[in-house]
Parts: C-alpha cells; structure tokens; sequence
C-alpha cells in the first residue's frame, strides 16, 4: 500500500530533504558507472574526460553535517514554462547545489541560480512575486525548524529572523563555514556583479567582505564557467594561515577547482631568507621603483658601431650601422616586452638582408629569413645590442652596485633612499644572497618587464590594504585580461606601506576604473565589542564611517585591569572561562609575548593550536599572534595586554591599527585584560 501523505509540514520538509539527498547519490552513482572503454578519441581525451568525471564526483559529494537546502521560495506564479498556462505558483528549494530527481525535474535549485535570487533580495516593498519566503533550521544535518516570512500579507509584520540569527551566532569550530545561507541583499549585489568589471568592497571587520568575495568566485564560476574554466581563478589571502582557515568554503559550495596564493609565493622566484627595515621595505614597495627597475631593464641595450655582414653561399649581404640603428631605436620606442623585442630583433634584420637579396635578383621565401635570422653574424649583433636579462641576477646588482642603482635611480630616488635600498652586504650570487620579501617583488616586476605574465580571468586579492603598490603591480599583472574583486579595511592596514585610498590601491593595481563599494553592517561582531573598537577609528582611519552590527549581546564586552605581576595568571583563567562556552577560543597577544603564554598554557594543562590549524573538540583554544589575527575569527577571544601590542609595531598608528583587528575577532565574546594603561584613544 502507498504511504500515507503526512500533514506535518516539518515533516513534509524532512522528507523531502531525505528524498533529496537520495536523488543526489543517484547522480553520483550515475557518474560513477559511466564506462569510458568505448569512448573514442585519442589517450589524451580519454584523460581528460576521466578528469572531468572524478572532479564531477566530488562535486557531487553529500556533506552530512551541511544542508543540502536552508530555504524555499514560494512563487505566486509559475515560472516554468509548462506550468504558466495553469495559473498557479512554483516551489523551489534553495541550497548549496543542484539536485534533480530521475526524471531531470529539480529538487534544489543551485543558490546561484537565477530564480534563487529573490531569496536574498526579496522584501514587503518588493516581494519580487514571492508570496511565501521559508528558511530551515538545522542542528548538524538534521532539519529541526522552520520559519516563514509572507512577503505579500500585509497583515505580517516585520520581526527578525531568529533562524537567521542562530545561523549567524552559531559556534565556530573547524575553518571559516560559507554564509550562503545568510547573504544580506547589500552583499548578494556584490556576489552578482558581472564577471567584466572589477569592484572593490571597503568592509568593516564582522561585514563579511572574506566571505562575499569567496561566494563571489562560486558564483562567477556558476554564471560563466566556461570561460573561467579556461583562463582560471585564483584567491589571495595575507599568509598560509588565513588560506587554511578559509580553504573549506569554495568546496562546499561544490567548487574544487579555484587556486590560493598569497602575495609571497606568487613572486616566489627567489628564495627569501631576509628581511628590510621598515623604511627600505616601503621604499622597495614605492610604485617608482617600477621606473627604476625598467631602466635597469634597458640600460644593456647598445647602439651598433659596425655594420652586419651575412655571409649566403659566395655572396655577402651588408646591413649598414644606420639602419641597425633605425631598427633597434624603433623597437625600443614600441615599449614593448624587453624579450619579445630581443626576439623580434634577429628577424627585423634578418628583413633587411632579404630586402637587399630581392634588389639584387634573388626570391627568397621566409625558410631563408629564419635561417638569416640564426646566422652568427646576426646572433653576434643581438648579443651586443639587446643582451638577455635574467630577472634575477638584474635585481641583484641592482641592489649590490651603487653606481648601477645611482645610475638607473637618477631623478628618480634621492640619494638618501637609494642608500636605505642597497643591501648593506652586497650578494655574490642569486642562490646565496639574502633576498626579501620586497625583493622578490622587484624581482617578478623584472620578469613581466621581460616577458608577458599571463593573466586568469579573475582574481580575488583579500585583506588588499595592507599590499605596497610594487605589490598591486604583481597582483595586476595577473588579471589584466581578466577582473578582479578586492577586499580590505583602510583602518586594519598595519604594514608601513599600507595604501591610503582605494582609488590609489586600485590605480596600482591596473584598474582605476573599478566600483568602490562600502560595507558598514557588521553581522558577526556584537554591537558592544565593534563600538569600543570604533574609538580608535578617528586616530587610525579619520576618513571612514564607523562600523555598526545587528547583533545586540549585552556583556560581550569584558575589560579588566589586574596588578603587575598578575597579568599571565589572568588570562589562563579567562581563557578556561571561555572554553567553558561551546565553540572557538582565541588568545591573542602581542608577538613577543607569545612565548611566555605558551610556556604558561603548557603549564596550565591547556592544549592550543597555532592560526591556521583546524580546532576540534579536543582542541578548541588557538594562541594567536597579533601580526596573524586578521581575517581570523573566534567565538570567544582573550587579548592580552593591548599596550603591549601597540608598542609592537614600528609606530603608533599602525600598532593602534593592530589593535583593531585584535579587538575585533570575536563573535560572541571578547576580554580584554591589561596591567599597563590602555591607549588614551579608547576613553
């Protein structure tokens, strides 16, 4: 007998989601019996499409402790075309992925779909022909509630979300969760943004720029996957740490297949094993530096003083010195790639032999032009007149021979700062010196200067304040074909060479064109803990309105003096209080203090993790230095002697800077614990 239809709507959903889950293994298995033997082709097509089924399977993975849908939008009228003659509405249910059923008839819409839009959209002034919006509650992958707005009764008031709030404030345990369950209209416009155009998300901490920018990708790759999948996406972050906590969300909205990089190890083309002073780091980060290193580029570049004679069977072909001359100067005024033009050289000369063979009788073709181009006597004139440059050894004696930087540096940097740049020991050799993080930037400007950087289709460069404009260069030359989504905070900038403005960022950048956009709604920081931060805001970020939240938690802000001495035995205790509390911990403390903490924390009987490390049951406190917590988030966080974090850093502002993002981690609870004065810029 048929099963009774059961008239519980929580039920009804719940078996649903069981009826949805198991359409999703049927797709899977499908994929998974495909027989590729009678597939013809060659051995690499069969490759590839092997690829592209076992990157399907993935894809279609069931994550149990995931939604496989958060919500249902209820249509008053169809929008297929089957069912608009009938007159009536059309369910659709909302989640991280497509799900259809044997008959190809869907069960969840892909949130990226254009239907799904009115789910974030939608509201009483314009329901965007949605009668009924329901978002699910779950605990682990079990549905447990739901909750219905009626976007079209007028009798309905407004009230807020209480599902939506416990999706937000729910605890933090593991790498960052996806928000597609949360995006607010202001970010969903954001997310959707054409994949042509660049913008840039000014956010305040808590506003969720990370995450938009991450969805952003996922929807970019939904709406034009075809032409990402061929030019690529790559994600960058501030450091490893930051890429591991946020390495989750993309997989589970179903994409496997997006890079991650941070700025360092996409100029990895030296080995860095030193480090500037502040002032030669800003320096080397200065956009003039791109003017000097194009210089250096140039500097071998030598007029001919003899004329070219190829030698053909008994005749010999002569190019004067005046039109070598006419050659090599037209070149350099194209401003073209310095190897491109080494590599058009030999064939314009090569043109201008076979130009005199043709006066003199002969038809050649252009096999003789190529074997012109690799006689010696031409090879000899293009070694002298337009050597080869090594990225690499340039930059080395660049920054080891005074007279070559003051030379290339002329008009350009003072002689006080072509001092702060040189290496106070000059290096021997590519291998042995001690290059910089900013020299290995100055290094891949070189090698673009050289040759072409190819560029991916689009780009997402996270906390992009604290990048020096030499930075912006090597991020740009990577999406120059292609766009880009940056994100940042001017007020958490805490490097010396962290960018003033936005228009100045994205000039840099390659893409002065791009929208400015300005989230100030946090969603993850109590109102409490985000308004004690602001107060440093006139001192670090004049220009910048203040940060509000939505989350109201009276007594999510704790801050206490203790004595001297005293200061260590306080935040182990506070941090055994948070633990007492479902979800993350984060002790963060000045850099140099890191050491004593973890001293006293092995003391206390009281495991931490690194930034970066994934917490767990067993381990859910992380003992986090200051110069790794941005972009990091905890559900509770201890900070530890803010004085001491400020007086970290080269100078006050940008210490205060740090300051801020220390004391903007947290999502539920924050404790300050001082023995020193705090700065007078709290009050």
């Amino acid at each position: 007998m048929p099963a009774t239809p059961t008239t519980d709507p929580l039920q009804r959903e719940r078996d649903h989601l069981s009826a949805s889950r198991a359409a999703l293994r049927a797709m899977r298995e499908d994929v998974q019996s495909l027989n590729l033997r009678d597939v013809t082709g060659t051995w690499v097509s069969a490759v590839v499409l092997q690829n592209q089924i076992e990157a399907r399977i993935a894809a279609l993975a069931d994550l149990a402790d995931t939604p496989l849908f958060f919500g249902r939008l209820d249509y008053l009228h169809a929008i297929s075309e089957e069912l608009s003659e009938g007159g009536g509405g059309e369910n659709f249910y909302i989640g991280r992925r497509h799900v259809h059923d044997a008959d190809g008839d869907p069960m969840v819409i892909d949130w990226r779909a254009p239907v799904s839009q009115p789910f974030y959209r939608a509201t009483r002034t314009d329901p965007m022909d949605v009668e009924r919006r329901r978002r699910f509650g779950y605990t682990g992958g079990e549905l447990t509630a739901y909750e219905d707005e009626h976007l079209t009764d007028p009798a309905e008031t407004d009230t807020a979300s209480a599902l939506l709030a416990a999706e937000i404030e729910k605890p933090r345990v593991g790498p960052m969760r996806d928000i597609v369950a949360t995006i607010q209209p202001e970010q969903d416009e954001i997310v959707r943004s054409d994949v042509t155009g660049t913008i840039c998300v000014q956010g305040a901490p808590g506003t969720g720029k990370t995450a938009v920018g991450l969805h952003r990708v996922a929807y970019l790759l939904y709406a034009h996957r075809e032409r990402l999948a061929r030019t690529g996406t790559l994600v960058i972050g501030p450091n490893t740490a930051f890429l591991s906590y946020i390495e989750q969300v993309l997989p589970a909205l179903g994409e496997l297949d997006v890079a991650q990089a941070t700025v360092q190890q996409l100029v990895g083309h030296v080995e860095v094993k030193g480090e500037d002073t502040a002032e030669a780091a800003r320096l080397k980060g200065d956009a003039r530096m791109a003017e000097v290193l194009r210089r250096a580029v140039r500097s071998g570049i030598a007029l001919p003083t003899e004329p070219c004679v190829v030698v053909r069977g008994s005749r010999r072909w002569r190019v004067p010195v005046h039109e070598l001359i006419e050659i090599i100067e037209e070149l350099k005024g194209r401003e073209i790639r310095y190897g491109a033009a080494g590599e058009a050289l030999p064939q314009r000369i090569a043109h201008a032999v076979l130009l005199k063979m043709e006066q003199g009788g002969e038809a050649p073709d252009d096999r003789v032009q190529d074997a012109v181009a690799r006689n010696t006597a031409v090879k000899a004139v293009v070694k002298q007149c337009w050597p080869p440059v090594d990225p690499a050894k340039l930059v080395l004696r660049l920054l080891s021979d005074p007279e070559f930087l003051a030379a290339c540096a002329e008009g350009v940097l003072t002689a006080e700062e072509q001092r702060a740049v040189l290496w106070p020991k000059p290096g021997r050799s590519v291998k042995t010196a001690r290059w910089t993080a900013a020299d290995a930037v100055l290094v891949d400007e070189v090698g673009d200067l050289v040759q072409r950087t190819p560029s991916l289709g689009h780009v997402v460069l996270d906390e992009a304040q604290d990048l020096s404009p030499m930075q912006y260069r090597a991020v740009g030359r990577r999406c120059t074909t292609g766009s880009a989504t940056v994100l940042g905070d001017l007020a958490q900038g805490t490097t010396p060479w962290a960018t003033a403005s936005w228009p100045d960022a994205l000039h840099h950048l390659g893409k002065p064109g791009a929208h400015v956009e300005e989230l100030t709604k946090g969603f993850r920081v109590p109102e409490e803990v985000i308004a004690y931060a602001s107060r440093l805001l006139p001192a670090i970020a004049p220009g910048l309105a203040p940060a509000t939240s939505v989350r109201e938690a009276p007594g999510s802000l704790t801050i206490r003096q203790v004595a001297d001495g005293e200061l260590t035995e306080a935040v182990i205790t506070a941090c055994h209080r948070a633990l007492a509390n479902e979800g993350s911990t984060g002790l963060i403390a000045a850099d140099a203090r890191i050491p004593l903490l973890a001293e006293a924390l092995t003391a206390a009987g009281l495991p931490y993790l690194a930034p970066g490390t994934e917490t767990s049951v067993e381990a859910r406190l992380t003992l986090v230095p200051a110069s790794l917590a941005k972009g990091l988030e905890y559900d509770y966080v201890v900070l530890d002697e803010p004085a001491a974090v400020i007086t970290g850093e080269p100078d006050e502002r940008t210490g205060l800077r740090r300051l801020y993002v220390a004391l903007t981690r947290a999502v539920s609870g924050l404790t300050v614990l001082h023995a020193e004065p705090l700065p007078e810029q709290l009050g």
